[in-house]
Order: structure tokens, then C-alpha cells, then sequence
């Protein structure tokens, strides 16, 4: 099957996606398949699907150094950019060519998201120093937008929506990561404080299973599959979710809350509110 930015808008409108939106996407290039263009043609099929008046939005990532590291090259580390430094390797290609296209705009935070689009300031704007990934960050703001994700073939264990579920989640024991940031204050590199919940793999919680994130979203889709909340289709050749951004955040938080409880996954899992 040739795959072509037309294509795909196509596949994006199948699956849900709708003038005036706003999304987040993550996406594996490989399982979506050889795009006529090149793989920046899948960003921009996706702006294409919510257009007009729609927004699109990327997790660009950061890099945050443990103590030892910061030790060694405090002295020559370069001050982080929000608006030249690469985005993160671990989040794929696809996210570095959707960072440095014209008219995105990035958080001026390390915990960088990026967004293009009629809502792309007001989704970047203010992003909170501490705890970046809670109140009043680019996450929050796509839940009270009625925001979606979309995954285009993509591990669900890196849904970084799900961080915010764990920043706002009611409970106790959270980890908490705390680490420095080289940035340039009043023409100076200095090294600023930043904390967060973690959100390393050694999971915000010690009674975190192994990919506690796949978990959730492997049973959101079980549970609402093919409704308003949750849509599943092939978009090129990726097997995707479009996924309701504040539904999976309400269906996350109460398993977390058993979950830091003591409360085995299965046992979480029956008695999550939508199954009773």
C-alpha cells in the first residue's frame, strides 16, 4: 500500500480526528511505514486531519543529569534552550522534526512539550517550573481543552499524559526527583533546581508493576474501545489508538491510588469505577 500524507489524512479522520482539535501525538515512524515524502509528512497529515482552527502536540523531552554526572561537567555543560536544543533521542525522530518545523512553539521549561497550531501559545505559555508535569502544565491544559493522544503505533507504556495522572493522583509515598538545570540568567550560566514527581522508569511509586503505564492504557482500551473515548483503527500500517485525554486520566488516577494502596493490578483493574 502506498502511503502518502493524503493517505493518512484520510486514516487520521477515520479514526476520529476532526477540524478544530486538539492532539497529542506519539508515534513510532517505523510502524506506520515508508511515507511518500519522508516522515515529516506524518506531522503534518495530522495537522492537515484537525485543520481548520485545530492544534497539534508533541512531548519534545529534556535530558536532566544524576549528581555524579552534573559533578564531572558542571563547568562546561552548555545552558539549556527551549527553543534550539534537539528534542529527546528516546522519543524518536519524529519528534525532533516536529520541534524544529516552522511555527512550533516550545515550553520554556526542560520538561519540554511543543505545539503547533490556534492554541499552540496558550498550550506552551506559563509551563510551572516545579513540577512541570502537574497543575498548569501543556498536560493539563489538553484535558481541560478536551484534548486527545493519539498513538501511532507506538509503545503504551510512554504515554506522557499518564505523568500527569501521577502528579495529581491522591496518594502518599510518591518519589520525588530532584535535579539541576543549566540555564542563562542575566547573561549567566547558572545551574537552577528543578523537582518533579519521577518520572524515570523506576516508576513514582514502589508498588509500580513493571510498565505500569501499558497497563492503563491496555485496559482503557479494553474497557472503552471503539466508543467516544477510545478509537481504534490502522493508520498506515500502525495498528492506533485516539484515545480521550482527560477519560484516560480519569480512568488512571484510581488505579494508581489502589495500586500505592497495596492493591495487586488485577484486583485494581476489576474494581476500577467504570467496571462497576
Amino acid at each position: 500500500m502506498t502511503i502518502t500524507r493524503s493517505t493518512l489524512v484520510d486514516d487520521f479522520r477515520r479514526i476520529g480526528l476532526q477540524p478544530n482539535g486538539i492532539v497529542m501525538i506519539h508515534a513510532s515512524v517505523r510502524a506506520v511505514g515508508p511515507v511518500i515524502g519522508g516522515p515529516d509528512e506524518i506531522h503534518r497529515a495530522v495537522e492537515d486531519a484537525v485543520l481548520p482552527g485545530g492544534t497539534v502536540m508533541m512531548f519534545v523531552g529534556r535530558g536532566h543529569l544524576t549528581p555524579e554526572t552534573g559533578a564531572e561537567i558542571l563547568a562546561h555543560q552548555p545552558a539549556f534552550d527551549y527553543r534550539h536544543a534537539r528534542a529527546s533521542r528516546e522519543f524518536g525522530v519524529l519528534a525532533e522534526m516536529f520541534r524544529s518545523s516552522p511555527g512550533t512553539v516550545c515550553s520554556q521549561h526542560v520538561a519540554r512539550m511543543s505545539a503547533r497550531g490556534t492554541l499552540a501559545g496558550w498550550l506552551m505559555a506559563d509551563h510551572p517550573w516545579l513540577y512541570g508535569f502537574g497543575k498548569g502544565s501543556p498536560l493539563d491544559k489538553l484535558c481541560v481543552a478536551g484534548g486527545k493522544v493519539l498513538l501511532l503505533g507506538s509503545y503504551h507504556d510512554e504515554v506522557t499524559l499518564l505523568h500527569y495522572a501521577e502528579h495529581i493522583a491522591p496518594f502518599e509515598g510518591k518519589r520525588i526527583a530532584r535535579y539541576k538545570v543549566p540555564l542563562m540568567r542575566g547573561g549567566q550560566h547558572v545551574w537552577v533546581d528543578c523537582e518533579e514527581f519521577d518520572t524515570s522508569s523506576a516508576g513514582v511509586h514502589k508498588n509500580w508493576p513493571n510498565a505500569p503505564f501499558r497497563v492503563i492504557v491496555d485496559d482503557f482500551i479494553m474497557t472503552h474501545g471503539n466508543t467516544d473515548r477510545c478509537r481504534v483503527a490502522r493508520c498506515g500500517n500502525a495498528e492506533s489508538v485516539l484515545i480521550d485525554a482527560q477519560a484516560l486520566v480519569d480512568h488512571a488516577v484510581p488505579i494508581m491510588v489502589g495500586w500505592a494502596a497495596g492493591m495487586g493490578t488485577s484486583q485494581r483493574l476489576r474494581v476500577s469505577p467504570e467496571r462497576t
